[in-house]
């Protein structure tokens, strides 16, 4: 018997926001009990500023979470500690490697609620840190968006943000459609699933123009050196001070150092579900595609192999991390597809949605590229000339490989062959782009820091930011 298709609202999710919250975030915590948290984070950056922080905090009495009800209000109280908590740690001049009881007790308690990891995730900084500027506009226009909270206080980085909640909700409907598409794939309805993959598309497409606008908001410069900083989380840190990792003090005197992975956007659980429904398949970074097995998972969505991307799932919401897990039980329509091949409206538009995913992941390597490998110590450094293969990324993988890559693999699924030829064309027959390549003397390779922190060299990992 095939398992039932996933019904969002069992997994907190809705067609109109997808994984953003059906209730608009809180504002404000409506008990006064909490109103030390908010004046803290409503005054971050002047704290911060006047290096006064950490000694307000130190003050803090520690808050119990039992004035918490609804889940709007879990969800606004693990925003408040999460941007404390990384102010904390990083916004001295070192870092510190203990996270007080005042912020570390909620912290735990909440995220064990939330089934989220304590660390500012991409659920923390935008998920759940968002604003409509304006009630009666949708929240998919960059135009009627705000943030919450921030660090810096800067343009740039509400917009960093920002982009990322415009593409979940400009992306939202894609998620009712692609299961509408599963369910018509078990009656045999080719026609809607075309319409479904048709729309699919172009939906698609309107991701990438939205994630091209990055750059209008957010300079590279402010990105790196004032953002980036702050997004950083506790392992692979030890070049930033963080050589063990973090401890959260509980008051038992027993703590031990924790390790978290800073907050990126590998932690969407909505690109993860296009991969899923379209059957892409991620494989550790340099991995070939294995073609003797591939016939006995022709059409279904294969089982993650990307140790990185199964990595950053844990730090999803435990309801969006258990939908993905579901998805993967009933995507059928890459095989469905495969057995229907001389349908050829149908394979156009799945070709199609290949084509699509795969041009958002270039506009996003063009992205890091520019806020991350250009903005590096070592890339501006006249005397170093860093090797692209060798920059690496929180989660510890090669960084501009493992995002090619996964923008490679997108189209291995192609059908027709016209298709497969051009999703599989070889974008670096004009060389590397690079106009200053070969103007100035190469030197010994460096490290590099990436969106949220240092890019440590571990081959079982992955990079941060990827889509």
């Amino acid at each position: 018997m095939l398992p039932p298709v996933p019904i969002l609202g069992d997994y907190g999710l809705s067609q109109d926001y997808g994984f953003l919250p059906a209730q608009l975030p809180l504002e404000r915590l409506p008990d006064p009990y909490y109103n030390k948290w908010e004046a803290i984070v409503g005054n971050l950056q002047g704290l911060i500023l006047s290096k006064r922080l950490r000694g307000v905090i130190d003050r803090l009495p520690v808050l119990t979470t039992a004035g918490l009800e609804h889940d709007a209000e879990w969800r606004r109280a693990y925003s408040l500690l999460c941007f404390m908590a990384h102010s904390y740690v990083w916004g001295g001049d070192s870092p510190s490697e203990r996270l007080p009881a005042s912020i570390s007790i909620p912290l735990l308690k909440i995220s064990a609620y939330l089934e989220v990891l304590p660390v500012a995730t991409y659920a923390a900084v935008c998920l759940w840190n968002f604003k409509p500027l304006f009630l009666d506009e949708h929240v998919d226009n960059l135009e009627n968006l705000a943030t919450l909270s921030t660090f810096t206080g800067s343009i740039d980085e509400s917009w960093f943000y920002l982009v990322s909640v415009a593409i979940e909700a400009r992306g939202a409907p894609i998620i009712p459609l692609m299961l509408r598409a599963i369910k018509a794939v078990r009656i045999n309805d080719s026609e809607t699933v075309t319409d479904c993959l048709r729309v699919f598309a172009e939906r698609l497409d309107d991701l990438g123009t939205l994630l091209k606008r990055m750059h209008e908001g957010c300079d590279p410069h402010v990105f790196y050196h004032r953002i980036r900083p702050f997004l950083a989380g506790s392992k692979n840190m030890e070049e930033a001070g963080l050589p063990n990792g973090l401890i959260y003090e509980d008051g038992t005197g027993m703590e031990t150092y924790r390790q978290y992975s800073g907050g990126s956007n590998a932690q969407s659980s909505i690109i993860q579900f296009f991969d899923i429904v379209l059957g892409v398949e991620h494989r550790p970074t340099g991995d070939k595609k294995d073609v003797s097995s591939e016939s006995e998972l022709e059409g279904r969505a294969p089982p993650p192999k990307h140790n990185f991307l199964l990595e950053m799932r844990k730090y999803m919401p435990g309801p969006h991390r258990r939908f993905l897990e579901d998805v993967t039980l009933v995507a059928n329509i890459r095989d469905y597809v495969e057995s229907h091949r001389k349908k050829k409206e149908l394979t156009v538009a799945y070709d199609a949605c290949l084509a699509m995913l795969q041009a958002f992941r270039d506009v996003h390597i063009n992205i890091v590229s520019r806020y991350i490998i250009i903005k590096s110590p070592s890339r501006q450094d006249k005397n170093d000339v860093p090797s692209k293969k060798k920059l690496k990324g929180t989660g510890g993988t090669a960084l501009i490989p493992f995002l090619k890559q996964a923008r490679d693999e997108t189209g291995e699924p192609s059908i027709d062959s016209w298709a497969r030829r051009v999703l599989h064309r070889d974008s670096d027959n004009k060389g590397q782009n690079d106009f200053f390549l070969g103007k100035q003397e190469a030197q010994p390779d460096g490290g590099v820091c990436g969106m949220a922190g240092t890019w440590a060299i571990d081959d079982n990992g992955g990079g941060l930011c990827h889509y």
